[in-house]
């Protein structure tokens, strides 16, 4: 990956999360322009949404109502975490390459009440473009944030974990601890 820095955003919004089966969370998002004002606001709210939901580590447009190929992610913290980027948003993102498929525990806050088990590439590289400024960017990481960009970018295509599960015996009660 290049360097790069994630361009500055204004206040974000928390959005209230949609949970399936709302149909837009299985609706492709449409491209966007990433300098438009109203993606750039998106951007934001995806950031101020995801920053105030305990365990998110990612957020599609999908799921705040919005088809749109834009999403955040944050990986930062998570225990499972060997490689972050920190907080950013991608635009248009496509997977370039994704090597060294592993099955792993995948949650999302708008499916709350199962997790499943998920084939995931630990290698990956994405492309896609930074809001504010549009600039294309590589994305190059592993481990859990690689996970959590496909998981993203699923969204983005209208897939939520559940189409990707490894199958019947694959889906969890999500378990809660109190």
């Amino acid at each position: 990956m290049g360097e790069w820095t994630m361009p500055w955003l204004p206040p974000g919004r928390v959005l209230a999360v949609v949970v399936a089966p709302h149909p837009v969370l299985s609706t492709r998002g449409a491209d966007v322009d990433p300098a438009g004002a109203s993606v750039i606001q998106l951007a934001a709210d995806l950031v101020a949404t995801q920053a105030v939901s305990p365990g998110c580590v990612g957020l599609a447009a999908q799921q705040i109502g919005v088809a749109w190929r834009v999403f955040s992610v944050d990986v930062t913290g998570h225990p499972k975490t060997r490689t972050t980027h920190g907080v950013f948003v991608l635009c248009n993102a496509e997977v370039l390459s994704a090597t060294r498929k592993e099955r792993g525990r995948e949650g999302c806050l708008s499916v709350p009440d199962f997790t499943g088990d998920v084939g995931r590439a630990r290698r990956l590289t994405v492309r896609g473009q930074l809001p504010v400024t549009g600039e294309w960017v590589e994305v190059e990481t592993d481990a859990f944030e690689a996970v959590a960009l496909q998981h993203e970018i699923d969204h983005t295509n209208g897939l939520l974990f559940l189409d990707r599960v490894a199958g019947p015996g694959a889906v969890h009660p999500r378990r809660t601890y109190q």
